[in-house]
């Protein structure tokens, strides 16, 4: 599958920059180059191994009952392999369908014990990004009196056992469950009777490389390919370009990788330059500051980083940061 597009002593070197308007930039250098990043670290920090309990009408496991009755926020598109386009959430989770559900009038007959494994995906506090129809979202009302989420008509769920973004657990289960396209369909007309067990890709190819995504809590903050959450540190400096996050901080705080500014959605290109770092790496930065990614961060959309040590925030599509101080 695919997978979405991660103060010691020092001495001062040059820094270049592709873009002008952001000062004489001087950046420092560590006596030690830091230790390479092992190959596929930064996507096991999204991972995890899968602790499924359960299954089944009967078996929702504890992630289930969390992801049960929590807003989709901005819906997303991943890259499978085998299924094409798959409709995920704002954190990677795969939406489904039903067959036993109708669209046309918009009804749900997943309720009890299917909808513990199946939580139905609310209506509320949805939006639509590039590639999604925003005229093909709706909703319908549930027995309950709760309004859940259509695509096209068809009612919205999650997978009690898709336990960490990108899964596909839920593809043909029971022949009746699949996961929903972009456009609300089947992302495959055949699936197999235990379901898929494997990982949408979490880089279709619809999804920028940097975007503005509407956190509950920040409001409108910046994301990279992966869904990671995108920070900046209080101790750089701007004017001039300058990085004081080296040494053992880079441990903990990964330099984002520069963009084509043909990629982005929802940011002004004008705004992005890079940055060369004194090991020789280039790091992506909005209005002059540079941007980071935290390794603390376990999945797409994840905020964990959001006001450490006082001195590192979310950052606004406009370059500024988000949020009060921790």
């Amino acid at each position: 599958m695919r997978k979405w597009q991660s103060a010691s002593i020092a001495v001062a070197a040059v820094a270049v920059m592709l873009t002008a308007g952001c000062g004489s930039q001087q950046a420092q250098s560590q006596s030690q180059p830091a230790a390479a990043q092992p190959a596929g670290q930064a996507d096991a920090a999204y991972g995890g191994q899968d602790k499924a309990n359960g299954g089944g009408y009967g078996g929702a496991d504890p992630q289930g009952k969390k992801a049960q009755g929590k807003p989709a926020g901005q819906l997303m598109i991943g890259d499978d392999k085998k299924l094409g386009s798959v409709l995920t959430d704002s954190e990677g989770f795969t939406l489904y369908r039903f067959e036993k559900d109708t669209a046309k009038p918009p009804k749900t007959n997943c309720e009890g014990d299917c909808a513990k494994a199946w939580p139905p995906v609310p209506a509320d506090d949805v939006s639509s990004a590039a590639g999604i129809d925003p005229s093909l979202l709706g909703e319908v009302k549930r027995a309950d009196g709760t309004q859940q989420l259509t695509v096209d008509g068809w009612p919205m769920y999650r997978y009690a056992k898709d336990t960490k973004p990108w899964q596909i657990k839920g593809e043909g289960v029971g022949g009746t469950w699949y996961a929903a396209s972009p456009e609300g369909k089947k992302a495959s007309a055949d699936g197999a009777d235990e379901g898929g067990g494997g990982e949408v890709g979490a880089g279709g190819g619809e999804r920028a490389a940097l975007s503005a995504f509407k956190d509950e809590k920040l409001g409108k903050i910046l994301r990279d390919g992966k869904g990671r959450t995108l920070y900046r540190f209080n101790k750089d400096s701007a004017w001039p370009m300058k990085s004081n996050c080296t040494g053992s901080c880079l441990d903990t705080w990964k330099p984002a990788k520069p963009v084509s500014k043909d990629d982005v959605e929802g940011v002004n290109p004008k705004l992005l330059s890079k940055f060369t770092r004194p090991d020789g790496d280039e790091q992506l930065a909005i209005d002059c500051w540079l941007l980071y990614w935290y390794t603390g961060d376990e999945k797409p959309g994840d905020t964990n980083g959001q006001g450490v040590g006082g001195a590192w925030f979310a950052v606004s599509p406009d370059g500024k940061k988000v949020g009060a101080e921790k």
